[in-house]
């Protein structure tokens, strides 16, 4: 690892922090019923450092990052290693991975809509009618951002597939991990164990998905546009190059 990522490493961490401890404080909203997954924009931060440095720098300042902010939020070691850290780690090292891949257009378009169909089904599912639209609404509107960037910048498609395939595996240990950590452990802010049960899980599925895909799918595109004009030689560097590159 050059000193260039060690240094973008340690920027992607402390933004991550700073973002996250201080918009949880402006505004601390949580999955709705089963909480403790905070609403988290700061997503993109990351996300842009994975594409331009590459999947360890995106992977590991994500990491790093959301454990800082889990000490200082809930504090429980266990439990972010658990769940915040691993999946952190996979879902920004899995955009940086993807996002120098040239990936078909089919692929983001019809994988996103096999997740949101899927999505919307659990929702409807196993969660009360109400919150059930909410989520879904989220999810479909997400899907029709997808399409507008695929038409209008073909460019980003990759970042795009990425983001899709990096934020299900991230939601995906999240749903899995917090309920095991409750099974044996006091969840944070509780006096008593109480075990999530499976629609507890699929609640943090469909919440960290459908909260966090907007930022990544809207707002990626032209932060890092921004970042390539401003920074023409990450464009051009290897190790940060998009599938911007290949088209």
């Amino acid at each position: 690892m050059r000193s260039l990522d060690v240094a973008a490493l340690a920027l992607n961490a402390a933004l991550y922090v700073v973002f996250g401890y201080l918009f949880y404080y402006i505004l601390p909203i949580t999955a709705p019923v089963v909480g403790l997954v905070r609403f988290w924009p700061q997503v993109i931060i990351p996300a842009v450092f994975a594409v331009i440095f590459g999947p360890w720098v995106g992977g590991f300042g994500a990491a790093i990052g959301i454990f800082v902010n889990d000490m200082l939020i809930h504090g429980n070691p266990v439990l972010s290693l658990m769940a915040g850290v691993t999946s952190n780690f996979v879902m920004f090292a899995l955009i940086g991975y993807f996002a120098k891949k040239n990936i078909d257009w089919k692929f983001p378009l019809l994988g996103f809509g096999v997740i949101n169909a899927l999505l919307v089904w659990i929702a409807y599912a196993f969660l009360a009618s109400d919150t059930a639209s909410w989520f879904s609404g989220i999810i479909l509107c997400s899907y029709v951002a997808l399409l507008v960037v695929i038409v209008i910048t073909p460019k980003w498609r990759s970042f795009e597939g990425g983001s899709m395939i990096g934020l299900l595996a991230g939601s995906a240990i999240i749903a899995t991990m917090v309920p095991v950590f409750s099974q044996f452990f006091i969840m944070p802010g509780n006096t008593a164990l109480t075990p999530l049960t499976v629609a507890g899980g699929l609640m943090y599925l469909v919440w960290t998905f459908s909260t966090e895909i907007p930022f990544l799918i809207i707002f990626g595109p032209p932060i890092l546009e921004a970042c390539y004009r401003a920074f023409p030689a990450f464009k051009n560097d290897k190790k940060g190059a998009t599938s911007a590159n290949n088209h």
